[in-house]
């Protein structure tokens, strides 16, 4: 008996680990967005351009380095001259604050590469929270596709008693089993497009999600904007315009830093030098030692030609009038976001005035006058039709505004979304 007892509960056990085994982890929108900046492959790619930018800084900031130079000579060959011995270190002396005007526009260059990479994760957050939606989306579709299905295969089963009682016709019973086969067909092809569109996040996350699932409502996209606040918050923060105005900056000191390089350098040299006794019966001297300093100046006739001085300024003309397109194109961004948002907005007003509760209403009194022969086939599929028809575009309609208001948040530059 009690090896009984011990043989159900290992089990009852066995049976709890498996189901459990089994069950899919949920993967919420917040725990997803944030793998997503944590594991994208992508955004750690562009990483690097910071730290890149950012050790360019150190290296704007290196002297030039000096020279060591050796030398040796025979003053006379077979004339008993003696030898000469030198040895000297020469460096440039930079004029004209060229370091700081390196380091400046490296520092420049640098937080240019930060916004850039601030601009990149904005979007990458956006195409992901999209991402989801649509997988979110193409899921609840296969949930109407298999309700529909569910209710036909019924109908049909229904159909084939009445029809072997005597019923209904041959031809009504095999008019409501074509039309389970083909929401069959609808549903295997729902769902493939619901893996698909679940397949497309490990892009996204740069690992699978076989073993996860999702959630999330389409109903907590529901926002009330002014749309004058949001152009004036989109100028003020879209990091796309602030990388624009970054480049400004970073043109300016490259004009700075060219117009520090067409100042003269200094080329200063500092040596030793030891001539051996020489023996010579004419001449003879005895071993000396020569300190030698020296300077060299260039002469910079490229100077007159400043072609690179007129390159760094008409690119800082190029950043103003793309910073200006910029800031046109946000301002048009920002109010097509909108409206495309108060649209799906309306549209989903018109699905809450009843249009689901109205259409299920009409397929349960066609389905019920069906059953007591007052309404043929035809009438409950086009009933059934109907009410597919309407939950899809239902579901469509609330993606499209959760897609909508992810777009528009994300042309102003502003994000809150979590749901």
């Amino acid at each position: 008996m009690k090896s009984k007892i011990i043989l159900i509960i290992s089990i009852g056990l066995s049976f709890q680990i498996s189901l459990k085994a089994q069950e899919k982890e949920t993967l919420n929108f917040a725990s997803y967005l944030s793998q997503v900046r944590e594991k994208n492959l992508s955004y750690a790619a562009q990483k690097y351009n910071v730290s890149m930018a950012e050790a360019s800084i150190l290296t704007a900031g290196i002297f030039p380095d000096p020279q060591l130079e050796m030398e040796t000579s025979d003053n006379g060959v077979s004339k008993k001259m003696g030898y000469t011995v030198g040895t000297s270190v020469s460096w440039t002396l930079e004029l004209g604050k060229k370091r700081k005007a390196r380091i400046e526009t490296a520092k420049n260059q640098a937080e240019y590469s930060k916004l850039q990479l601030q601009d990149f994760l904005r979007n990458l957050i956006a195409d992901a929270s999209v991402g989801y939606i649509d997988a979110l989306k193409t899921k609840a579709l296969v949930e109407v596709q298999k309700d529909s299905y569910l209710s036909m295969h019924q109908l049909a089963k229904s159909d084939s008693i009445r029809y072997r009682l005597g019923a209904i016709s041959q031809v009504t019973s095999k008019q409501s089993r074509l039309e389970a086969s083909s929401l069959l067909n609808d549903l295997y092809m729902a769902e493939s497009m619901s893996r698909q569109s679940f397949s497309g996040l490990s892009l996204f996350l740069g690992t699978g999600l076989e073993e996860r699932n999702i959630n999330g409502d389409f109903k907590a996209f529901n926002r009330d904007f002014n749309p004058e606040d949001l152009i004036l918050e989109a100028v003020n923060t879209r990091s796309d315009l602030l990388a624009s105005k970054q480049n400004i900056n970073t043109a300016n000191s490259l004009i700075a830093l060219e117009k520090a390089n067409r100042i003269i350098d200094l080329g200063l040299s500092l040596g030793v030098e030891h001539n051996t006794w020489a023996t010579n019966e004419i001449a003879p001297s005895p071993a000396v030692n020569a300190v030698k300093f020296g300077a060299s100046i260039p002469l910079k006739f490229s100077n007159r030609r400043n072609a690179d001085l007129k390159i760094a300024e008409m690119g800082r003309m190029q950043a103003e009038t793309e910073y200006k397109q910029i800031e046109n194109s946000i301002r048009t961004e920002v109010m097509q976001a909108y409206q495309q948002y108060q649209a799906t907005q309306k549209q989903l007003k018109q699905f809450d005035n009843g249009m689901l509760t109205e259409a299920k209403s009409i397929l349960d009194g066609i389905s019920y006058s069906y059953r007591r022969g007052e309404s043929s086939i035809l009438e409950v599929l086009n009933a059934q039709r109907t009410y597919n028809d309407i939950r899809q575009r239902y579901i469509e309609t609330l993606a499209d505004n959760a897609a909508a208001l992810i777009e528009l948040e994300r042309k102003t530059g502003i994000w809150d979304i979590d749901f």
